[in-house]
């Protein structure tokens, strides 16, 4: 078995993550969930808050081999930090596909021996990104479903006050 990294802003943590998190826990000997600090994008919760909205859910699903991690810089980095060798990616449709082809290959380029790993979305999570839920969330709609629900009050409060 070999280690691997998921990474991304996970602003918020959603169903569909969860699923891909789930599924290659599975998979990996252990899987670090990198958390990316932003300075320049503006997030609704801070890079420590979605970490411990993530511990929360990895600790109520009792994923022992996953771990979660802020980082800021390249994925390449955390990977090799982590002595991780491989990059886990979810993927939605075939946009996402077609960026994340194109992070890969620059991804190759400055780490050969670390490999890029898609894992599609279950059909019923494929729908749902960080950004429909804040919409939704905006507008008062339920997030049953839509996000883990040991974390849901606490999207919710955040993104409702906003």
């Amino acid at each position: 078995m070999t280690k691997a990294i998921f990474t991304g802003s996970f602003d918020p943590f959603t169903m569909g993550h969860l699923d891909i998190l789930k599924r290659a826990a599975l998979l990996f000997e252990s899987v670090t969930v990198g958390v990316l600090e932003n300075m320049e994008k503006r997030s609704a919760f801070t890079a420590q808050e979605r970490c411990e909205l993530i511990r929360r859910v990895v600790a109520a699903e009792t994923l022992q081999n996953v771990h979660v991690e802020a980082f800021s810089g390249l994925a390449v980095e955390l990977a090799r930090r982590t002595g991780s060798d491989c990059m886990l990616r979810g993927l939605r449709d075939a946009g996402d596909l077609s960026y994340e082809q194109r992070l890969e290959q620059l991804n190759l380029h400055l780490a050969p021996d670390i490999q890029t790993i898609y894992m599609a979305a279950s059909p019923a999570y494929a729908h749902i990104s960080s950004s429909a839920i804040k919409e939704i969330c905006a507008w008062g709609g339920n997030l049953e479903g839509l996000v883990p629900a040991p974390i849901q009050i606490s999207i919710a409060e955040r993104l409702i006050k906003r």
